[in-house]
This record gives C-alpha cells, sequence and structure tokens, in this order.
C-alpha cells in the first residue's frame, strides 16, 4: 500500500504551486516554480487515478448490500480488484526520484573495441541500428563527426539525438557490444569475435556548468580522412583540449566555425556526464550494479549472427530476432531494461 500521508503532502505542493503560479509569482520565481509544477503534474495525476479505483471499488463493494445492485457488483468488482495493483505500481513508479537528463536530447558516441577492421564493421552496423530506431521514433537523427575506415566501417562517430525521451531511452544502450559472426575479410569461414564501445550523454546547455576559456585549449588543423570526399584540404578541424581533466575532442567538418560548435557541445556534454557520474557515484557505491549505469567498460550484450540471436547480458534477455533488432527495433529491449531498473530503485527506496 502507498502511505497516504506522502500522496497527500504531494497533492498538497502541487496545488500551493498551481496557486502561486495562478496568482502571478514574481519573475525569478516562475522558471522554478513551473518546473516543479511540471514534474509532478504527472504523479498528482496518477495520484487522482488511485484515488478514484478506489472511490470506484469501495462504492461497488457497498452494492453488495443492496439486492438490485449485488449482481452488478459482484460482475464489477473483480475488473476493479485486478485494476488497483497495476495502478498502484503505475503510482510507485511516478514516486520515484527523476532524472533530469531524461528529457534532454543526447550525445552518441560509437567507437570500435578490439577487433580490428571487423570491429570497425560493426561499429557502423551499430550506427546504422541507431539511425533507423531514431527514424522509426521520429527522433532527429545528426552525425557531428564521422571517421571511416579504408573498408567503409567506423574509426569513430559522434551523432546529435533528439526527440522526445530520448536520453531516458537510449542511456541503456551505453557499454559495450559484442559481435559474433563470419567476417567479411575471413575466407575461410571462421567465426571471429569483435566488439564496440558505445557511450551516451545527455546534452549539456552553457547554463549547466561554466567553462572557463582559461580551462581550454583550441588547436586548429588539418584534416585526415579515407580518401577522396573524406579529406578536408583547409586548416578548419579544431581541437579542443579540457586542461583540468584531459579531455580531448575534435570536429573536422569543412566549416571551423562549425567545428568549434561541435567541439564544444562534445565537450559539454562530457563534462556534464563526468559530474553526474561524480554524484551518482557519492550517492551510491553499487552504481555498477544498476541496470543504467552506462558503464562504458561492461560488456552488456552479445549479437550472435549465426544462431540469429541477441543476449542482454545485464537482464539475461535472449531474443532470436537479430535482424529486426539491427533493422532497429530496440523497444523490446529497452522496455525490459527500463522496468528492471525502475524494479531496482523501486526496491532501494522502500515502495
Amino acid at each position: 500500500m502507498v502511505p497516504f500521508d506522502k500522496l497527500a503532502q504531494i497533492t498538497q505542493r502541487f496545488e500551493f504551486l498551481e496557486a502561486k503560479l495562478n496568482a502571478g509569482a514574481s519573475p525569478g520565481e516562475i522558471a522554478g516554480l513551473s518546473r516543479e509544477y511540471s514534474e509532478l503534474k504527472p504523479v498528482v495525476d496518477q495520484i487522482a487515478a488511485y484515488r478514484r479505483g478506489l472511490d470506484d471499488m469501495a462504492e461497488a463493494e457497498g452494492w453488495l448490500a443492496d439486492p438490485e445492485m449485488k449482481a452488478l457488483a459482484e460482475e464489477e468488482l473483480p475488473r476493479l480488484r485486478a485494476r488497483i495493483p497495476q495502478i498502484e505500481q503505475a503510482l510507485r513508479v511516478a514516486l520515484l526520484p527523476r532524472d533530469a537528463a531524461d528529457a534532454r536530447p543526447a550525445i552518441l558516441e560509437i567507437r570500435p573495441g578490439t577487433g580490428g577492421d571487423e570491429a570497425s564493421l560493426f561499429a557502423g552496423d551499430l550506427l546504422r541500428m541507431y539511425q533507423r530506431h531514431a527514424e522509426a521514433k521520429g527522433w532527429q537523427f545528426d552525425i557531428l563527426e564521422q571517421q571511416l575506415s579504408d573498408l567503409g566501417g567506423i574509426k569513430s562517430v559522434t551523432a546529435h539525438v533528439q526527440g522526445e525521451g530520448v536520453f531516458a531511452r537510449l542511456k541503456y544502450e551505453a557499454g559495450t557490444h559484442r559481435v559474433q559472426r563470419v567476417p567479411e575479410t575471413e575466407a575461410q569461414g571462421r567465426i571471429h569475435t569483435s566488439a564496440a564501445t558505445v557511450a551516451v550523454l545527455p546534452e549539456a546547455e552553457e547554463v549547466d556548468l561554466d567553462i572557463p576559456a582559461s580551462d581550454i585549449r583550441i588547436d586548429t588543423m588539418r584534416a585526415s580522412g579515407a580518401g577522396g570526399q573524406h579529406v578536408n584540404t583547409t586548416d578548419s578541424a579544431v581541437r579542443i583540449t579540457h586542461l583540468p581533466t584531459g579531455i580531448i575532442v575534435t570536429s573536422s567538418e569543412k566549416s571551423q566555425h562549425r567545428n568549434r560548435e561541435i567541439a564544444m557541445q562534445v565537450l559539454r556534454a562530457r563534462l556534464f556526464d563526468l559530474e553526474r557520474e561524480r554524484i551518482d557515484a557519492a550517492r551510491s557505491a553499487d552504481r555498477k550494479a544498476q541496470v543504467g549505469s552506462g558503464d562504458r567498460s561492461e560488456r552488456i550484450r552479445t549479437y550472435n549472427f549465426p544462431q540469429g540471436r541477441m543476449t542482454d547480458h545485464r537482464i539475461n534477455l535472449t531474443l532470436y530476432s537479430l535482424a529486426q533488432v539491427m533493422a532497429g527495433d530496440l523497444d523490446t529491449i529497452i522496455d525490459a531494461l527500463q522496468a528492471e531498473d525502475q524494479a531496482q530503485k523501486l526496491s532501494e527506496a522502500g515502495l
């Protein structure tokens, strides 16, 4: 049972915020009050649904004493009693502290790991998988920086993904992805194991953190690429080094001005992620054990092409629909990861 005193406190706070905003809060208060109001509204809506469910069930139980209404009550009560646990669970999830970054766009970075050329080709496959997933979700997917290998694979790629709930969904993709298949370069048909790493960072805004000019060094250089159209022949590529952390970000599009924008955008995301990790580590020593930890050193998933199998090791989920997964059908996997993450948090919160 969800504690009613806690529900009453939330409802009272929401009503106070609503009255304050309607009465005309001062300009300095509006932004903070509006943000808190928006965060509480879905919770209060769920509380109202829960109370309506309890009231409907109490009313139906009262009908049992009325001979004329008893038959209707006996018909309605099983449905209402089955529905209450579902509403309670939805309310518990709504009561969980929200990750403020969930609503943000994401910076997606993919790099080949062990496996040489095959790892680069697999990194390219992952890029296409996420592009197709974004297209299916109606998200905007823009490649900020991309370096191709000689065989058409990916040496590294950075993308900007925008849309509703992007980071809330894609954050579960962070980690090491392993592939088992016969490489195109393998003449004898032997199965090889390769890997690629995926990083998913919430996009950071300038107001999120202050980066003093004295903390960064900006270098311009001549871009290099795989040949032909991939080579930038002007000194437009930009490399930004964040001196306190040693983080280096490069961008080698055709416009030097645009490269500075891209590199700063990615640098802000990395520094913002670093700060989030520091705060999370301070809150929980068991963060790496959490489903949504985004630990990039963790092997999270294996794609076995000969058997058409995908296994997510964090929740022991195995699907024999690898073709669909590689075509961007990730909802079944992400839904399961999200449910497990919520279950862990509910357990920790004692809800």
